[in-house]
């Protein structure tokens, strides 16, 4: 597939989580894209994210003259349409738990996402950290322990990641290491026998992760007064 078949609208790399999920999984895959930012928090935001999709919001990923809505939407597709990258595990039960793995981040933790909000480049340590949030954390604790210690260690393949290659599941929780981060979680109050602490290793030290990471520091400079 041509580079100028896909198109992958996103945020700003500070705060968009949402968009990080698929630009790293499509970034990581080697998977060539046209990259097109919107600048969020403005006020035309909407209207710019609207003239390249209907849900107006981002990401949204321009293939084929349609336009696919939604991250883990979008890494379904990549993952369905370029196989050979083994963006799901390929055990029918290593795959089935990284996309129930997936879902939970796409659909849960609201308490984190609210209190301790992707934020790339800032610290803010001990902010957030609500009962609520903590208890949110203290479940990707787990989650990430469970994956690591039952299918990551024991693939094949086992470059560190929850199932052992990145995945999906990989690429969906990438924000919350970075919030971790930000935060300057406890995690070994959350339980952390320094699984997770490994975990978050591994996806920043990732080619692609640090990419990302550049790519903030270049907008937020671009934003600052002369």
């Amino acid at each position: 597939m041509a580079q100028q078949e896909f198109e992958l609208v996103i945020g700003d790399k500070n705060w968009s989580s949402w968009s990080l999920r698929p630009w790293l999984l499509m970034r990581q895959a080697g998977i060539p894209f046209v990259e097109t930012s919107i600048r969020l928090r403005q006020t035309d935001t909407k209207e710019q994210i609207l003239a390249h999709s209907p849900t107006g919001y981002v990401p949204a990923l321009k293939w084929r003259d349609a336009v696919i809505g939604d991250s883990l939407a979008i890494c379904e597709t990549i993952a369905d349409l370029y196989p050979a990258k083994k963006l799901w595990p390929a055990d029918p039960l290593a795959r089935a738990m990284a996309r129930s793995a997936a879902a939970e981040m796409h659909s849960g933790f609201q308490n984190l996402r609210r209190e301790m909000p992707m934020a790339v480049l800032e610290k803010h340590p001990g902010e957030g950290q609500t009962e609520e949030a903590l208890a949110d954390a203290r479940r990707v604790v787990s989650l990430w322990r469970e994956c690591r210690v039952r299918f990551g260690r024991q693939a094949v393949e086992d470059q560190g990641f929850l199932f052992g290659l990145f995945s999906v599941a990989d690429a969906m929780y990438a924000p919350v290491v970075t919030r971790f981060l930000t935060y300057d979680v406890d995690l070994a109050a959350l339980g952390d026998d320094g699984t997770a602490r490994t975990y978050m290793d591994a996806i920043m030290t990732l080619p692609a992760m640090q990419d990302w990471v550049r790519g903030a520091e270049i907008e937020e400079a671009a934003k600052s007064p002369v």
